[in-house]
């Protein structure tokens, strides 16, 4: 998926997200020395690790989603290195100790032979024994081909008014679910502007996930329910793995 259209909205959304950056900041730190996030986006989470010292890289494919990362950086007075490619494709001269995949990142991957690729290219960029961390949402979605606003209303300094609705659509055989965003933006004088963005994920299982980690040369991984720990259970909105390069 090509993110530079979608950079802004992005960053709107979950520009406040906090969830999960006080357990990548510990992971990263523990981890004790270079650091590569897969997905970095807009630099929500590579900042926050840069800003506690972590040397960290960001990998993105979006150029417009790096450019907003380093807006965001440069308001921090810090200076983060990003690199432009993707999971399955790039190539760095630099091995790491620790690769984080936040936030759904491999959820962009559509297809076994994508995720394999990936994975494997990720196994080459750790050290010997170096570890993978990474988190998935479960697939529970609300009601398909039904629009929905899900209390997402944005207000500008000039006096306009965005809301962001949504229609989903659920492929279950190739395990996909499409968002469809229509984000329309009431200006001062009444006039209503409308812009389409679609978002596409390829949403995983638990064990699909195992199956998937140990075939690409990693051991098995621990999982969890949270960000907190605990057990994956029925109730859980992600799921958190955690393993290294055999």
């Amino acid at each position: 998926m090509n993110y530079d259209d979608f950079a802004d909205l992005y960053d709107h959304q979950y520009d406040l997200y906090r969830d999960d950056l006080h357990f990548y900041a510990g992971v990263a730190e523990r981890a004790g020395g270079p650091v590569l996030e897969v997905g970095a986006g807009t630099g929500r989470v590579t900042t926050h690790l840069a800003r506690r010292g972590v040397e960290i890289t960001g990998l993105e494919p979006s150029g417009r989603m790096i450019a907003r990362a380093q807006e965001r950086a440069a308001g921090g007075g810090l200076d983060l290195k990003m690199v432009q490619g993707d999971a399955k494709t790039f190539r760095l001269e630099q091995k790491f100790g620790l690769i984080i995949a936040p936030f759904n990142a491999l959820m962009h991957l559509y297809t076994p032979n994508e995720q394999l690729q990936a994975l494997e290219n990720l196994h080459a960029h750790l050290e010997t024994g170096g570890k993978f961390t990474f988190d998935l949402y479960l697939p529970r979605f609300g009601k398909s081909n039904t629009v929905r606003h899900e209390g997402e209303t944005l207000h500008a300094p000039d006096g306009s008014r965005t809301d962001i609705f949504l229609v989903q659509r659920h492929d279950k055989l190739r395990q996909h679910i499409t968002t469809e965003y229509h984000v329309d933006t009431t200006h001062p004088g009444g006039q209503l502007t409308r812009r389409h963005y679609t978002l596409t994920q390829r949403y995983y299982t638990r064990y699909e996930v195992e199956w998937l980690l140990r075939f690409a040369g990693f051991e098995s991984p621990r999982v969890t329910g949270s960000f907190q720990g605990g057990p994956l259970e029925k109730g859980s909105e992600v799921m958190v793995f955690q393993t290294r390069a055999l």
